[in-house]
């Protein structure tokens, strides 16, 4: 049980690190000019952002559970 409680938020916390990297990312000047050129961000932001997203719904997810 208390495994499973460390393992959630670590997984929230790493989640929360990928997002903030992913929006750096995402705001950088290479992805400026990515989105100028093609109109999407770069692979980075986008894999850094989906990431960290699922990283954080799973940790957060695996807290709400172990709860019960």
């Amino acid at each position: 049980m208390i495994m499973n409680r460390i393992a959630s938020i670590a997984l929230l916390v790493l989640g929360v690190v990928l997002l903030a990297m992913g929006w750096d990312a995402y705001r950088s000047v290479s992805s400026d000019v990515s989105r100028l050129f093609t109109g999407a961000p770069t692979n980075r932001a986008v894999w850094l952002l989906v990431g960290g997203g699922l990283a954080a719904v799973a940790g957060l997810g695996g807290l709400t559970r172990g709860s019960k």
